[in-house]
């Protein structure tokens, strides 16, 4: 039985496999990059949706960690002043 990871171990395993990948993926800054941590497997694409349904075609029961390329954070949230 596999052992599952807690959050911040999954997160953590993430952001090594992102480390690892990221010299790769310059030329796509800006685009969402879906990663499957046991094999290392990554998907891009323009947003979370398009990355995720590419990464669960090859992986349809793993769960995915998301980095925006070239960005500390994928989404940022900002209050409008109307």
């Amino acid at each position: 039985m596999e052992k599952l990871l807690d959050k911040k171990e999954f997160t953590e395993k993430g952001k090594a496999v992102y480390k690892k990948i990221k010299p790769k993926l310059k030329k796509d800054k800006g685009k969402i990059v879906a990663i499957e941590i046991e094999s290392g497997n990554y998907f891009i694409g323009n947003d979370e949706l398009e990355a995720a349904v590419k990464a669960r075609r090859k992986f349809p029961d793993k769960i995915f960690v998301f980095f925006r390329i070239g960005y500390p954070v994928v989404h940022k949230f900002r209050k409008i002043c109307l």
